[in-house]
């Protein structure tokens, strides 16, 4: 256990501060955060050069330092010992709270791990901004990041997160916002939903309604921006009292409809078959290959 006192012997000490930056509205950096820059003796920046762009914004003349997702490690260890060395270490990542789907946890990991003294700034951070003009609930929420890049992950990241209550968070990009939003409406069913892009600037813009309708939006409309997608929790009574899709089907149908309908191999839909049925995969083997040839 480490008691930590954040701001006893404060100038006599190492301290790793983390410090939101603006996700797009300058206006939204706080006093604190600039005087914090201005007096660390080094920034840590996951991009130096569009950090060094908000430091001549507000001028800022703290050497700026190169920490991100390739060299956390190396950079890592330096950082901190400098902080032990007695130096002030902002981080800062390219938009946001820092650690937060970007560098920086392991960093404040290593820091506590060192006894090191790890103090958060408050300040804009997507998210949280996204789901309080969403119009779905704010409570309880569970903030997940970016889902997996690869479709059979995504759906299985999903499939873990339908029976959840509470309101779900997702990053995404633009060049996947389409097959994401198939994903989850395919894993989650026609839920309410909020997709919000360019959050704090000029075109700011929310997309608020059922999926299907949301998907209908995504293929007429250009995507452009980062989005934040806030998605309905699950209505578990109403999942109890629904029957399943495939309840009608035979055992082979519902393979062959994982194989026909949702391009699956073979393998995965006799998978796919067995969970949904809470069956062992080999039973289900054996009436496909076996009993059905």
């Amino acid at each position: 256990m480490w008691q930590q006192k954040s701001f006893e012997n404060e100038e006599h000490k190492g301290i790793l501060y983390l410090v939101p930056t603006p996700i797009g509205n300058l206006e939204d950096m706080s006093y604190r955060a600039i005087r914090i820059l201005k007096e660390a003796d080094l920034i840590a920046a996951e991009d130096t050069r569009n950090t060094k762009k908000l430091c001549n914004y507000f001028e800022i003349e703290t050497p700026i330092v190169s920490y991100h997702e390739h060299n956390k490690e190396t950079s890592g260890e330096k950082l901190i010992h400098k902080v032990k060395q007695g130096l002030k270490v902002a981080l800062v990542s390219d938009a946001g709270m820092p650690a937060i789907s970007d560098p920086g946890y392991e960093l404040v990991m290593e820091a506590i791990s060192e006894k090191v003294t790890v103090v958060p700034l408050p300040g804009a951070n997507a998210a949280l901004t996204a789901l309080i003009a969403s119009g779905i609930s704010c409570q309880p929420f569970y903030f997940y990041g970016f889902l997996n890049r690869s479709k059979k992950d995504k759906r299985a990241e999903l499939d873990s997160l339908k029976k959840q209550s509470a309101t779900l968070i997702f990053y995404e990009s633009p060049h996947r916002l389409k097959e994401t939003l198939s994903i989850m409406l395919e894993v989650l069913g026609n839920r309410n939903i909020a997709i919000c892009r360019e959050l704090t600037k000029r075109y700011e813009e929310f997309i608020r309604g059922p999926l299907e309708e949301v998907i209908e939006w995504a293929h007429q409309d250009e995507i452009r921006g980062e989005f934040c997608i806030i998605v309905e929790g699950s209505d578990l009574r109403q999942e109890e009292e629904e029957p399943s899709w495939w309840q009608h089907l035979s055992l082979e149908e519902h393979v062959n409809h994982y194989i026909s309908v949702k391009s699956m191999p073979s393998k995965e839909a006799i998978k796919q078959t067995a969970k949904d049925r809470s069956l062992n995969k080999r039973e289900v083997y054996q009436v496909y290959h076996v009993d059905g040839n």
